[in-house]
């Protein structure tokens, strides 16, 4: 059996046990792995209520990861994050105190509530897999993953993440009022955290590191190569957003096509990869210039996937 197929054989577990919580939302689950395959961050962005923070406990549980949680308020200072150095008179020296960084799964809730000061603590760790405090690198462990919920920027309270740090996220996704039966089911079913409660992990944390590990190794081919140019040189060259993808957009772009790929048991890429992931991995980089009738997902569709041709 080829790899690809043992790694969705692997994760098709993962996928239903997911869908038993956060119900019909099957794609944002399957983007959210596909995320953490690609060693990169997610951003939740979307209401209060909808399940940000239940998808994020349900990947740590199914996937046997460590989990942590920061409340992202007003008054949070990064020391509150990554840790802070202690004096010992014992030992006359000063001993670090790892905070919740430390975590293979990281949710940091509600990120764009807390101050610009307390968002760039999570910069390093992310980008780096590592902080430094007074001088000392810290790592931090494998796999590591960042979730982040973001609430709507009208909404009283928040502060605009940088586009530096939004940079750090590979994906960004939403979630969405569910379909009226599944909250009809929702409503009548056993509640989210008695079904939390009862979730087995399905993989260990060295098989997610395997996984992670298969990801560049899924083929691309050359034409395929060309596509994810082509993308890339559309926001550049079109006129129609503020700027265009980064190289290193590009390689995530691609990285998530490889990931996505494997969650779904194809040991190469095909087009139709690249535009599933597209959305989630290029929105949040890109800024229209003007407006355009439409949803913005609609018009990144018809500005983007739709103006370059398939291969």
């Amino acid at each position: 059996m080829s790899a690809a197929a043992d790694a969705r054989r692997a994760l098709d577990p993962v996928v239903s046990a997911l869908n038993g919580i956060i119900l019909g939302k099957e794609r944002q689950i399957r983007l959210a792995l596909a995320c953490l395959l690609a060693r990169g961050h997610l951003l939740i962005e979307d209401l209060p209520g909808v399940g940000k923070t239940t998808l994020a406990q349900a990947l740590a549980r199914a996937l046997g990861l460590s989990y942590q949680r920061v409340q992202f308020t007003s008054d949070l200072l990064p020391a509150d994050v990554i840790g802070v150095s202690v004096y010992d008179r014992t030992s006359g020296r000063f001993e670090f105190h790892r905070g919740p960084v430390f975590a293979q799964l990281v949710l940091a809730d509600e990120v764009n509530r807390a101050t610009p000061k307390a968002q760039s603590a999570l910069l390093e760790a992310m980008e780096e897999r590592q902080v430094t405090v007074d001088g000392h690198s810290h790592a931090l462990p494998e796999p590591f993953f960042v979730v982040a919920t973001q609430n709507p920027s009208y909404q009283l309270g928040t502060y605009p993440l940088p586009e530096s740090q939004l940079d750090r996220f590979l994906m960004r996704i939403e979630l969405g009022y569910p379909a009226a039966a599944l909250e009809r089911e929702l409503l009548r079913g056993r509640d989210r955290r008695e079904l939390l409660a009862s979730l087995a992990p399905l993989l260990e944390a060295e098989q997610l590191r395997a996984l992670q590990a298969a990801v560049p190794a899924v083929h691309v081919a050359d034409p395929l190569l060309d596509y994810v140019q082509a993308l890339v040189r559309q926001t550049r060259d079109s006129g129609h957003f503020q700027s265009g993808l980064s190289p290193r957009a590009a390689i995530v772009l691609l990285r998530a096509s490889q990931a996505w790929a494997l969650l779904h048991g194809r040991p190469g890429v095909v087009p139709e990869d690249v535009q599933a992931v597209a959305r989630a991995v290029v929105a949040h980089r890109l800024e229209l210039r003007s407006a355009v009738d439409g949803a913005p997902g609609a018009d990144l569709d018809r500005l983007l996937l739709e103006a370059v041709p398939v291969p």
